[in-house]
């Protein structure tokens, strides 16, 4: 039987918009030229806010799946703040965990999944009521769909790599330097991702490490259980987000800054609003519902930005935030959008 609804990218923002549609009733099929489970250089940890968005798509995660998170904790400049989340946990895992977990419920959901299927252009695409691009940064369908235009467009660069060793905390680590982050994640009792996000496309983990020896004190002797796997970052902002009968979704359809966490969690978010808008034929309530869920990811990268901009500023606010740790937990409640008194003043 022909699907309604064709999907090309099958990654977690396209399988995602997979579920959330077959959910409301279309028939789907997904196509992607790799075949899972697909992996992506990236952070690897979920927010409690991701999480409640893949409940509502009927994805649970167990805890042998990944490695709960507490919270969130800054370091730099010999200064350090921390907090934890305002409700619940997160949960960070291995990418190719997700995305098996991602194929499951899709496959238990009843989506035609076609691997190893590459769609060259329109000629490759079956007869289908809607056209959704989940296919990344570098989108194919965007450009075909004539909607590249951006309102701004920037871009870093990050590496990952992870490493055999027991975790030493159950929070996320950002360590702030200079002319770059490092980010620790643990997504194992016996393993932890380490990401790296700069400006300069030659700077790779190995250079960056001893420019925080607390981090590389604690990673030594560690040996790493694969290469590292690279990608870029974009902040990017989409005029529109659909045209005709074509919609994007995930970093095809504008993205934020890696250094949010919050790329896998807002497709997520964006798949379930994409569903109901199918349901009632209106994608223009997508691309409104679009803008709003963006608008507090984008604000906050433009903040983290900022200081990743400005080494002197980035100093001044984490010795302020370690002496008033209750402006950090404002700004992370913000983060995860849950309602805290620091909004009224931040």
């Amino acid at each position: 039987m022909q699907s309604e609804v064709f999907v090309i990218g099958g990654g977690p923002a396209g399988l995602a918009a997979a579920i959330a549609v077959r959910l409301n009733g279309f028939r789907v099929t997904v196509a992607d030229a790799a075949r899972p489970p697909i992996d992506k250089a990236c952070g690897e940890g979920l927010m409690p806010d991701s999480i409640a968005a893949l409940a509502r798509l009927g994805v649970q995660l167990h805890p042998d799946d990944g490695f709960p998170i507490r919270g969130l904790r800054f370091l730099g400049d010999g200064a350090s703040v921390e907090a934890a989340f305002p409700s619940g946990l997160g949960v960070a895992l291995r990418r190719t965990r997700l995305h098996e977990i991602l194929v499951n419920r899709a496959e238990q959901a009843g989506v035609t999944l076609c691997w190893g299927r590459r769609v060259r252009g329109p000629s490759d695409i079956p007869p289908c009521r809607w056209l959704i691009g989940a296919d990344g940064q570098n989108s194919r369908v965007r450009r075909e769909a004539g909607l590249d235009s951006a309102t701004r467009s920037s871009f870093r660069f990050g590496f990952r790599r992870h490493y055999h060793a027991s975790p030493w905390t159950d929070f996320v680590e950002a360590y702030w330097g200079p002319r770059c982050q490092i980010f620790v994640t643990p997504v194992s009792p016996e393993e932890v991702c380490v990401a790296l996000l700069c400006r300069d496309p030659h700077m790779r983990l190995d250079d960056a490490l001893p420019h925080f020896p607390e981090l590389q004190h604690r990673l030594a002797g560690a040996t790493c259980s694969d290469l590292e796997r690279g990608a870029v970052t974009y902040s990017r902002r989409l005029r529109r987000v659909f045209h005709g009968r074509t919609v994007l979704i995930g970093d095809a359809s504008g993205s934020v800054d890696a250094i949010t966490g919050e790329g896998l969690g807002l497709s997520f978010r964006q798949a379930a609003v994409l569903g109901e808008a199918m349901v009632s034929g209106n994608l223009a309530a997508y691309q409104a519902a679009h803008r709003r869920l963006t608008r507090r990811p984008a604000f906050m990268g433009d903040l983290m930005l900022l200081l990743d901009r400005s080494p002197w500023l980035c100093r001044r606010v984490l010795h302020i935030m370690a002496f008033e740790p209750a402006i950090f937990g404002g700004l992370l409640a913000i983060h995860v959008a849950e309602p805290s008194p620091a909004q009224a003043v931040l």
